[in-house]
């Protein structure tokens, strides 16, 4: 990997390398590079142990610290992740969640290293963007309903008509 001038910087307690091996895995246009060990012993590694891992998820440059517990990642910081359809918007929520993570709300999920994922379809996107302020308002509010996102919860509160269940 080729070192970039700006890259995300996200501080694991000591497993950075399990981390971006699941996201290489995970999400297309995703790696892992370099693994760097630290030098000498330290507070967060021993010598030897892996103290940063270079990785892309989805395309963006990451490095990740194994920092120790000093700090904890928060939902101030997340990836959002755009879907096409349910298959892949299920995909990658029960990826997470399934893989140690936990459901939060309106599309929201945190993987298992405390990281946010915002798993959030096109569609959504689109109709939050409508000229049609009644349309926005009744997709706004059946995704307020939601955990995972469902598409078709979502055409039909756009259409102004109940999803069928």
């Amino acid at each position: 990997m080729a070192i970039n001038k700006t890259l995300v910087c996200l501080w694991y307690e000591r497993d950075a390398e399990s981390a971006a091996r699941f996201y290489a895995e995970t999400f297309p246009g995703s790696s892992i590079g370099k693994v760097h060990r630290s030098p000498a012993d330290n507070p967060s590694a021993k010598e030897g142990e892996p103290l940063t891992v270079e990785f892309t998820v989805l395309g963006i440059p990451c490095l990740g610290l194994n920092g120790g517990p000093h700090f904890k990642q928060s939902e101030a910081f997340s990836f959002q992740v755009i879907t096409e359809d349910q298959e892949e918007t299920d995909r990658y929520w029960n990826a997470i969640v399934g893989n140690g993570g936990q459901e939060s709300m309106c599309g929201w999920c945190k993987d298992k290293w405390g990281v946010s994922w915002q798993i959030t379809p096109r569609l959504l996107a689109e109709n939050m963007d409508q000229p049609d302020k009644a349309r926005a308002k009744r997709v706004f509010e059946a995704m307020m309903t939601m955990k995972k996102i469902d598409i078709a919860a979502l055409e039909a509160a756009a259409e102004g008509t109940q999803a069928k269940v």
